[in-house]
């Protein structure tokens, strides 16, 4: 019996064949990438179901303590060097959680993308990379590789060889265009595949950065196919 889910779900077509796990970034929900669906998706495309999951409700230091929707609490402004490791490690459990919800309604994992902006690109990294199964690839946008230092032993084998998209803002204030470029620098000493892609913009997402990542996403279903 399936837990209980708190997110949206959007399929686009019938008996979907693949699914795509997008978190949310800091102080948003599950709804935020919702309208990105029909921009993103290709009409060839075999049928997807898109996972929203809302993020826990939590105090985050950075904000005064206010209580918001986050993956994990920020606790300063350097954000790769202070880091809520507990947090961010409830948030890759949860994520894993998914992935296994996905299993038991007929999606193997390696027809599951985990995509995240922001925040929720940092857990979709850190989670997709310790991922016991092999999955089908990791979209990380406007983000960075949070708990960087254990990547490298916690890491496991099935994953090694996983595709990854990572776009960044070079006007992004929020997270450095900078710090993106130093994880995708540090993954890729480590061996992985990462398509990088920046753009003039802020912490957003622009028209460019989605048809960048619908030719991906679509060369990933056409390997599979």
């Amino acid at each position: 019996m399936l837990k209980p889910f708190d997110g949206i779900e959007v399929e686009t077509g019938p008996a979907p064949a693949w699914s795509v796990i997008w978190l949310h970034g800091l102080g948003a929900d599950g709804g935020d990438f919702e309208p990105i669906v029909p921009e993103l998706v290709e009409d060839d495309w075999p049928a997807l179901r898109f996972v929203f999951p809302h993020a826990p409700v939590r105090a985050v230091t950075i904000n005064n303590g206010m209580r918001m929707r986050a993956w994990y609490d920020i606790l300063g402004l350097e954000i790769a060097q202070r880091q809520d490791e507990t947090g961010v490690r409830e948030s890759i459990r949860f994520v894993q959680t998914l992935i296994e919800r996905e299993n038991a309604r007929g999606v193997p994992s390696a027809r599951i993308v985990i995509a995240g902006f922001s925040q929720g690109g940092a857990i979709a990294l850190a989670a997709a990379l310790r991922a016991p199964e092999r999955l089908a690839g990791v979209v990380a946008l406007s983000t960075y590789l949070p708990i960087a230092e254990s990547t490298g032993a916690e890491r496991c084998e099935a994953n090694r060889a996983t595709p990854v998209f990572m776009a960044h803002g070079s006007l992004d204030p929020v997270v450095g265009h900078a710090l993106g470029l130093m994880s995708k620098g540090y993954l890729e000493t480590l061996g992985y595949q990462v398509e990088w892609h920046s753009y003039s913009m802020p912490h957003s997402v622009c028209a460019e950065e989605i048809e960048d990542l619908a030719r991906w996403l679509g060369a990933r279903f056409a390997a599979a196919a």
